[in-house]
């Protein structure tokens, strides 16, 4: 009874911490007057912190239920919602999800949710999924917008520096979350390294090769699976 009632609470929080996320986002731009570019970043870097709420479930159905609801909500309040009117009302987020890949955000609530729903049980394979992502195509975005100058392409433009950008935040992102994660379950992270490694590698080339918003979806799945087979899981 204590365990379900205090699984809700942990998921009434984080979708508050959700909301809280999109609200800030909304409003770093005016506060800061940061581009929406940043804002977006800032989102979606900040959304990618739920897999560190993981071992704090009792059941794997609730971080399940944290991730689903909002693959709805994104998709109705991309451009290709048939609803004009949940657009409007909820213009913010909107405008925020709008931006560049219309349906990113939406394959990222898909990912997530996937990850979740196979791997609750594993908190360090959903964070070798989550974190590049939030963290290192983030930082692959900014960094090559701003710093970019050695173009590439395969199906989508990019830039050495975005790419090299994507590899360290992914290594350090998962690196910091391991230590983390090592906390709570009894190994050590020099024993993951080489997991590490590899994910981080496999996401950038994920992400290098991915067009239209795709690797919202690709990126999460491919590191995922490879920190899994490198038997990085706790």
């Amino acid at each position: 009874m204590f365990g379900a009632f205090a699984d809700v609470l942990l998921m009434f929080l984080c979708y508050v911490y959700i909301l809280l996320v999109i609200f800030v986002s909304g409003r770093l731009g005016r506060v800061l007057r940061v581009s929406r570019r940043v804002s977006r970043k800032f989102l979606h870097a900040m959304i990618g912190n739920l897999p560190f709420v993981l071992p704090f479930f009792s059941s794997n159905v609730y971080p399940v239920l944290v991730a689903a609801p909002f693959i709805l909500a994104t998709f109705l309040v991309s451009p290709f919602s048939p609803f004009a009117g949940i657009r409007e009302r909820f213009k913010e987020l909107a405008d925020m999800t709008e931006e560049g890949h219309p349906l990113g955000p939406v394959f990222y609530a898909v990912s997530y949710t996937v990850l979740a729903l196979f791997f609750a049980s594993e908190p360090c394979v959903v964070a070798a999924g989550v974190l590049p992502m939030a963290y290192g195509d983030s930082a692959a975005s900014l960094i090559g917008e701003r710093y970019g100058r050695r173009r590439y392409k395969v199906f989508a433009n990019k830039s050495l520096e975005g790419s090299t950008a994507m590899f360290l935040a992914s290594f350090c992102s998962l690196a910091i979350g391991l230590v983390f994660f090592s906390q709570l379950y009894s190994f050590s992270v020099f024993e993951k390294i080489l997991a590490v490694f590899a994910t981080a590698i496999v996401a950038t080339l994920v992400e290098s090769f991915s067009p239209f918003g795709f690797d919202n979806l690709t990126v999460p799945v491919f590191s995922a699976l490879t920190f899994l087979f490198l038997d990085g899981g706790t």
